[in-house]
C-alpha cells in the first residue's frame, strides 16, 4: 500500500557485494543486522496482522469474510498467512539486540516535514509581509529627506525613478550577478541613508550640511560633547545605539534589495509590466508638474542628494588650492612690529568671546526682553563707571558649533568655514592678531582657555606666549554640563593670574567664556566675590540646577535658558571690567556664533554683536567711521560686516601701516 514502503534493497548492498557501510562490521553481526533490517521491513509493509482492529488493516482482512468456505482452521487463509510472516519476523527482530537498535533509530534519522509545508498559510503570508516590509525600506531610504523641516509623510509618497531604474537594472541580469549588484546597490542606499541623518544632525545644530570628505572627523566632537553634556553612561549608550543604526541600515537596505530582486525575478513578465507601467507614470507626472501635498510625485531625490554631495567634494578639493593662496594674500605680512597698532600703545587689550551670543539672543521675541534689559544695565554701569561702548554686527563662519571657525576668522582676517581651511591656516605663517600685538614687541600676550582640555598646539600659531587650559585655572568646583567652570570664576582667575599682577608689558588677552554653551543647563548663579575661593561654592548651585535632557530638547525652555545664559554671561564680564578694569583698558567682547537652529530658529541670520568698550575717548574716536550704535546693543539696521573683515579694519584704524 501506498503508505508503507520497503527500504531500497540497493541502500544496503550493490549487485557487485554488500555496501560500504556493511563491511565494516564482522560478518555475524552484519548478517543479524541484515536479517533484523529485513524482518522490521517486513513488519513494518505488513501490519495488518498485528492490529487487525485497525481501520488500515481491514481492506487487505475484508475480502476473507466473504468466502463461505474458509473458516480460521484452514492453514491457508488469506489472514493466517501475513500473521504468521509477521510472528516470524517479530521473533527473529527479538533475537538480535542490533534489530532493535536500528528499529529505534530509524524514525529518529526520517526527514520532518518543512515548516512551510506543515503550515503553508502562515508561510505565505510571511514571505507576503517580508516582501512589503522590504518594499517600504527601500522606498523610506529613497525618499529620506535631509532636514527635519522635510520629514513628513508626503516625502514618502512619491514615485522615485532610481527604483524604477533599479528594476530595468536588476531583471536584465542573470541570478548571480542580480544578487550581487543587488547587495551592492542595498548597501549604497543604506550609506546614502547614514548621509541623509548626519545631515538632519548638522543642518539642526551647526546650520549647514554634512561634508562627506571633512566631517567624519566632527563625530568625536560631538561623543565628547556628549560625555561632558550627559555623562559617560550616556555617550557610551548613545555611540552603540548609532553603530546598530549603522549597521541595520547597510545590512537591511542590502537584504531588502536581494529579495526584491528575487521577487521580480520569480514574477519576470508581470515584473517588466508593472516596471513600464510606472515607469510612463514617472514621465507623465514629470511633465505635468503633478504634486501631492504640494510635493511632486516624480521624484529623483536620491539621485540628486549624490549629486549634491559630489558637487561638494569637487569644490572642497579644489577650496584647498584656491585657500592656500588667499592665506598667502596678506596685506599685514610685512609691516614692521613698530607700524602695528600704533594708537593702541600701552593699552591692555582684551578679546572676548561669549559663547553662542548670537543676534537671536537680542531680537528673538522670547529671548530678547531678557537679554536687552540685560544690556540695558550693563551698559549704564559702564556709563557709572566711566565706560563708553560701540556696538555693531558680524556675519560668522560659523552656526550652532564650531566654535574655532568663528573664533579663527576673527583673528586671522579669513574666511573659515570648514575643517579642512581651519587645519590650512594653522599650519601657515598667517598673521593673527595676538602675533600682531607679540611681534611689536610691546605686549605679553596671554590666553584664557577654560574650554581647552587637551593639548593645544595652536596658541603657537595665534601667537600666544602663554596660554591657560581649563585645568591652569585652579578650578576644584564642579563642571556645568560642558562648560568647565562658571564665567565669574574664568575671569577672576585671569585676574590673579594675569591682569592683577604687576607685568613689565601691557597685556593682550584672548579669553573664551563657556557658560553660555548648549545644553543650557545647569547654569550657574553669580555668587558673593569674596565667597568665590576655587570654586567649590558652585557645588550646590549644579545640583540644583536643570537636567540638560529636559532643556535641549524642548524648545521654549532651551530658549529661555539659554537667554538666562547670555544674561549670565555679560554681566560676569562687565562686573569684572567694572570693579577691574583701568583707563587703559581697552575690551573687545563678541559671539562666536548663533546657537542652533532649535533656539535661534530654522531661519536665523549667522550675525553675532560685537562690542568696543574702553574708558579713552580716543579709543572709540578712532572708531567712529564704523557707524556703530552707541551702548551695548547693536541697532537692527547697524553695519554687518563679514566677521573675517574685522582684523584689516580693526588694525587700519588704530594705525597700522599695510605692507603687502
Amino acid at each position: 500500500m501506498s503508505l508503507f514502503t520497503r527500504a531500497n534493497p540497493s541502500t544496503d548492498t550493490t549487485p557487485e557485494g554488500p555496501s560500504e557501510a556493511s563491511s565494516e562490521v564482522p560478518s555475524s553481526q552484519g548478517q543479524a543486522v541484515t536479517e533484523a533490517t529485513d524482518a522490521a521491513d517486513t513488519a513494518v509493509e505488513e501490519p495488518a496482522a498485528e492490529a487487525p482492529a485497525e481501520p488500515a488493516a481491514e481492506p487487505e482482512a475484508g475480502p476473507a469474510t466473504e468466502k463461505p468456505a474458509a473458516s480460521a482452521d484452514e492453514p491457508d487463509t488469506v489472514a493466517e498467512a501475513p500473521a504468521k510472516a509477521t510472528t516470524e519476523a517479530t521473533t527473529e527482530a527479538t533475537d538480535a539486540p542490533e534489530a532493535t537498535e536500528a528499529e529505534q533509530t530509524a524514525p529518529k534519522t526520517a526527514p520532518k516535514a518543512d515548516w512551510r509545508t506543515r503550515r503553508p498559510i502562515a508561510a505565505r503570508n510571511l514571505g507576503w509581509a517580508a516582501t512589503a516590509l522590504s518594499a517600504l525600506v527601500v522606498l523610506v531610504a529613497l525618499q529620506m529627506p535631509n532636514t527635519f523641516g522635510n520629514l513628513r509623510i508626503t516625502e514618502f509618497l512619491r514615485l522615485p525613478a532610481e527604483a524604477i531604474v533599479g528594476a530595468v537594472v536588476l531583471l536584465a541580469m542573470p541570478r548571480r550577478p542580480r544578487v550581487i549588484t543587488a547587495a551592492c546597490i542595498g548597501a549604497f542606499l543604506g550609506a546614502v541613508t547614514v548621509v541623509n541623518l548626519l545631515d538632519m544632525g548638522f543642518v539642526e545644530f551647526l546650520g549647514r550640511h554634512f561634508n562627506v570628505l571633512l566631517d567624519w572627523a566632527l563625530l568625536s566632537d560631538a561623543r565628547s560633547y556628549l560625555t561632558d553634556s550627559f555623562g559617560a553612561v550616556g555617550s557610551i549608550a548613545a555611540t552603540i545605539g548609532v553603530v546598530v543604526l549603522v549597521l541595520l541600515l547597510l545590512v537591511g537596505t542590502a537584504f531588502a534589495t536581494v529579495r526584491l530582486s528575487n521577487v521580480l525575478a520569480r514574477h519576470n513578465t508581470v515584473a517588466t509590466k508593472a516596471t513600464l507601467i510606472a515607469g510612463t507614470v514617472w514621465i507623465t507626472c514629470m511633465s505635468l508638474g503633478l504634486t501631492v501635498g504640494g510635493v511632486p510625485i516624480a521624484s529623483d531625490h536620491t539621485a540628486g542628494v549624490v549629486k549634491v554631495h559630489a558637487r561638494r567634494v569637487s569644490d572642497t578639493l579644489h577650496d584647498e588650492a584656491e585657500f592656500k593662496e588667499l592665506a598667502k594674500n596678506d596685506p599685514f605680512a610685512k609691516t614692521p612690529g613698530d607700524q602695528l597698532v600704533p594708537d593702541l600703545r600701552g593699552k591692555d587689550v582684551i578679546f572676548t568671546f561669549i559663547e553662542s551670543y548670537g543676534r537671536s539672543a537680542i531680537e528673538d521675541p522670547i529671548m530678547s526682553p531678557g537679554v536687552d534689559q540685560t544690556l540695558a544695565d550693563q551698559t549704564q554701569a559702564l556709563t557709572d563707571a566711566g565706560f563708553a561702548a560701540k556696538s555693531g554686527w558680524l556675519t560668522s563662519a560659523t552656526y550652532g558649533g564650531s566654535s574655532w571657525l568663528g573664533h579663527s576668522t576673527f583673528l586671522s582676517g579669513l574666511w573659515i568655514n570648514n575643517q579642512q581651511r581651519y587645519r590650512t591656516l594653522v599650519n601657515s605663517d598667517r598673521l593673527t592678531l595676538p602675533e600682531v600685538f607679540r611681534r611689536t614687541g610691546d605686549w605679553r600676550t596671554v590666553g584664557v582657555m577654560p574650554g581647552v582640555q587637551k593639548s593645544w598646539p595652536e596658541a603657537k600659531f595665534y601667537g600666544l606666549e602663554k596660554n591657560y587650559a581649563a585645568k591652569d585655572l585652579g578650578y576644584k568646583g564642579p563642571k556645568f554640563s560642558w562648560s568647565t567652570m562658571p564665567d565669574q570664576y574664568t575671569l577672576e582667575a585671569y585676574q590673579r593670574l594675569e591682569h592683577g599682577r604687576k607685568q613689565a608689558k601691557p597685556l593682550m588677552s584672548e579669553i573664551i567664556l563657556t557658560s553660555s554653551h548648549q545644553p543650557w543647563a545647569p547654569l550657574p548663579k553669580t555668587v558673593p566675590q569674596d565667597e568665590l575661593g576655587d570654586g567649590t561654592v558652585f557645588n550646590a548651585i549644579q545640583k540644583a540646577g536643570k537636567d540638560p535632557k529636559d532643556v535641549l530638547y524642548n524648545a521654549p525652555e532651551a530658549k529661555a535658558e539659554y537667554g538666562k545664559s547670555i544674561q549670565y554671561s555679560v554681566t560676569s564680564l562687565i562686573d569684572w571690567l567694572t570693579r577691574y578694569g583701568t583707563d587703559d583698558t581697552v575690551l573687545v567682547f563678541l559671539g562666536d556664533h548663533q546657537p542652533m537652529s532649535r533656539v535661534s530658529g530654522s531661519n536665523a541670520s549667522r550675525d553675532v554683536p560685537v562690542s568696543v568698550v574702553a574708558k579713552d575717548p580716543k579709543i572709540l574716536d578712532k572708531i567712529a567711521d564704523w557707524n556703530w550704535t552707541d551702548g551695548l546693543r547693536p541697532a537692527h539696521n547697524a553695519p554687518v560686516w563679514k566677521m573675517s573683515a574685522f582684523r584689516d579694519k580693526f588694525l587700519t584704524a588704530y594705525g597700522s601701516t599695510p605692507h603687502p
